[in-house]
């Protein structure tokens, strides 16, 4: 396994880290949250996010995309995380456009890929409904008809799904089965209700109410579950990368904090009860580099099997949303009551942070998803 990014990565790092702290600092998202703008996120940011190249990162040259992997978003999320950045990268690219790659047909792929790329079209993946995150429930029941499926589902979670152009839904056929269609936000009986969350993002809360669709709009055919699974592991890398990205900007925070705040005449970075919390945190922030790069590592290399891959992701989510709760919570009690309010950035990074822990799985599901993983492995060599 790499510890340090390759070449590709290295200039994804580069840019991203010039361009956010330029156009997007923490500032500009305290604005869009103030303003509540019903996007929630700078249409004019996304933009120039797309015609930097970033969402054809991990797509195929053919629909405009730069063909890199998935572990090229690695360094671009860390990126976001440090600056709080607010964009449907993560739902229109990573996880719809990869599906749509996986599974779609040629035209699908040329019609629709290429309108992601370019922003001219954006989607949010519909799945589940607000109860734990499990890779393989799903709470859209699907019917078949002579002219083609009718959706059913209530109140499902869809990140970024307000004034989207269009829902990737995923459900059960009668079969047991599981299929994916591509739905026009604007169908009759689509509902998507604004759910406002901690962390004053993007989310909705979306219905579906008979809603009809045709053979036409699915998206694939065969095993859908296990490339549905594989997008969810994509997302879940780069949830926990913009995670790392937000640990480490609070940790630097906290470390500055140290170095100018003073009590009893001294600045209270030399106590020594205060270094050795400072040192424990830096020690589980490099953990955490290390368990990311794994993960993103898994997604891109062909010799790990699905168990494997499985494995490495779920520990980066774990291990990186401890991490951040513990940065979190400790630059909290060094910062004083303080850290809590709007004032600081902290209380904002905060925020954000505790949503990001629980996207596609909190550590408990993570843990769990790692032992069972574990044990079926261990049956498998006895």
């Amino acid at each position: 396994m790499s510890l340090v990014y390759n070449e590709e990565q290295q200039q994804l790092d580069d840019s991203a880290r010039e361009f956010l702290a330029d156009r997007s600092p923490v500032s500009e998202q305290r604005r869009l949250r103030d303003e509540q703008q019903a996007e929630g996120f700078d249409a004019k940011l996304w933009q120039q996010m797309l015609e930097y190249g970033w969402g054809g990162i991990a797509l195929p040259e053919a629909y405009g995309g730069l063909e890199f992997g998935f572990q090229g978003f690695a360094p671009v999320f860390e990126h976001i995380g440090r600056n709080m950045v607010a964009s449907p990268l993560l739902t229109s690219i990573v996880l719809c456009a990869s599906l749509v790659n996986d599974l779609g047909s040629e035209q699908q792929r040329e019609e629709i890929l290429t309108e992601l790329i370019e922003g001219k079209r954006r989607l949010a993946l519909a799945v589940q409904g607000q109860d734990r995150f499990r890779a393989d429930n799903f709470d859209v029941q699907i019917t078949d008809t002579k002219q083609g499926f009718v959706l059913d589902a209530q109140d499902l979670w869809v990140p970024d799904a307000n004034h989207v152009d269009g829902l990737l839904v995923a459900g059960q056929l009668p079969s047991g089965d599981v299929a994916l269609f591509i739905v026009d936000a604007d169908t009759p009986g689509v509902a998507i209700e604004p759910l406002h969350l901690l962390d004053a993002r993007n989310h909705a809360r979306v219905s579906l109410t008979q809603v009809q669709v045709s053979a036409a709009e699915r998206i694939g055919t065969g095993d859908i579950q296990a490339q549905l699974e594989l997008a969810f592991d994509r997302a879940t890398a780069c949830v926990a990368a913009e995670l790392m990205g937000a640990t480490a900007a609070m940790f630097d925070m906290t470390i500055e904090y140290l170095k100018t705040r003073t009590q009893f005449g001294t600045t209270i970075g030399s106590f020594q009860a205060l270094q050795h919390r400072a040192a424990w945190m830096l020690a589980d922030v490099e953990l955490a580099r290390s368990a990311l790069m794994a993960g993103f590592e898994a997604l891109e290399n062909e010799s790990c099997s699905v168990e494997q891959r499985q494995q490495l992701v779920s520990l980066a989510k774990w291990k990186v949303g401890e991490t951040a709760h513990k940065v979190s919570r400790e630059a909290v009690q060094m910062h004083g009551g303080i850290g809590v309010t709007d004032e600081l950035d902290l209380g904002f990074y905060l925020k954000r942070s505790r949503v990001a822990q629980i996207l596609f799985g909190d550590s408990d599901y993570h843990c769990e998803r790692y032992g069972k993983i574990a044990q079926q492995l261990s049956a498998e060599i006895e």
